[in-house]
């Protein structure tokens, strides 16, 4: 999470409080770790501006290449709180960063 470049995490057993700022606004998220079949990592929004919001990692053996690691964020937003601040495509754009931020560091981890 560290790695996404969230301004500030903060880690509590299975809970993690996210803090982002993107643009003028301020996005605050409490997401919990959750239990996803054939995931090595997983979990969902209790608090924050989604209507829901679940990420899910999943790793292979890509054979020579070394190792797949794949993420996937599902979203719906929470209209009433998010109103014309932010929208779907600003949120897709921001997650991809935060994802290619994760990639890049175990990128770099295992160079």
């Amino acid at each position: 999470m560290l790695a996404s470049g969230f301004d500030e995490v903060t880690v509590d057993g299975d809970e993690i409080r996210l803090v982002n700022r993107v643009g003028i606004a301020t996005i605050q998220l409490t997401v919990e770790r959750v239990d996803a079949p054939d995931a090595v990592f997983a979990y969902e929004q209790r608090e924050g501006i989604f209507e829901s919001m679940r990420t899910v990692y999943h790793v292979e053996d890509a054979g020579p290449e070394g190792t797949r690691v794949e993420a996937t964020t599902d979203f719906s937003l929470d209209v009433a709180l998010v109103g014309d601040l932010l929208d779907a495509t600003i949120i897709r754009r921001q997650r991809r960063k935060e994802l290619d931020a994760q990639f890049d560091y175990l990128e770099d981890a295992v160079a």
